[in-house]
């Protein structure tokens, strides 16, 4: 059995994680995580040389990565203007889930009558580590809960809707790291994990549908009340 502190999820077969040379996969997270960690504000303007001065880098690896963010949402751009920082707000992470809830129902459908018994080892597999990781070390939940929904997804025909779908996850991703998961949210997790195997086993499609949209609106749900709170906390 894979060791967690081993285990790195990976998108979906045919689906490039950044679609970026190395350099500019580089830099682009780091801005990715200057953004999320709120080291670069809100409407802050992006200049190209300056950021390449901050990396070390020359300016293609730069505007390489500001492109890729602009594609996920992180960076806006502005005739005239230039780059500048997305607001990561509630509006932000909404908009992502709600779009999860519409896509995710329809390939998990089609997974379930698809599913060999080998897919449903592999579920069981991660499942199990999930399970024995407990959320005692968040980045290893993070990656093996992305692996557990890629299992469902990485063979689906429209490759299109897996690749949004796999942008889309690594935003939210990124953004929850800043929360802690309470223990309701581990409770369904565990819990929703488990329905959808029997799921998945019994062939009901249509449950596990109706499932994985509970579960993609709960796990949304979960991070824009700790963005509430934050926001609260900051207020008063």
């Amino acid at each position: 059995m894979t060791e967690t502190s081993e285990f790195k999820a990976q998108p979906p077969e045919g689906i490039d994680a950044t679609g970026a040379s190395s350099e500019g996969a580089s830099v682009y997270q780091l801005i990715r995580d200057d953004i999320i960690e709120g080291r670069l504000a809100a409407n802050e303007r992006l200049v190209v040389t300056d950021l390449a001065r901050r990396h070390g880098t020359s300016t293609n690896p730069v505007r390489e990565a500001l492109q890729l963010l602009r594609g996920e949402g992180f960076v806006t751009f502005v005739a005239n203007r230039g780059a500048r920082v997305r607001p990561i707000d509630q509006d932000f992470v909404r908009d992502i889930y709600e779009i999860g809830v519409l896509i995710e129902p329809s390939l998990t459908r089609w997974f379930v009558n698809m599913a060999t018994v080998e897919d449903i080892a592999e579920l069981e597999r991660i499942q199990s580590l999930i399970e024995e990781n407990n959320f005692s070390d968040t980045v290893r939940h993070s990656e093996l809960d992305t692996a557990f929904h890629t299992i469902m997804y990485r063979k689906h025909y429209n490759r299109h809707a897996a690749e949004l779908w796999w942008k889309h996850r690594e935003v939210l991703r990124a953004v929850s790291r800043r929360f802690d998961f309470t223990l309701a949210r581990r409770a369904a997790i565990l819990s929703e994990h488990r329905e959808l195997i029997a799921h998945v086993k019994a062939g009901r499609a249509n449950e596990a549908g109706e499932l994985i949209a509970r579960h993609v609106e709960g796990s949304g749900r979960h991070i824009l009340e700790h963005m509430r709170a934050r926001n609260a906390a900051r207020a008063g």
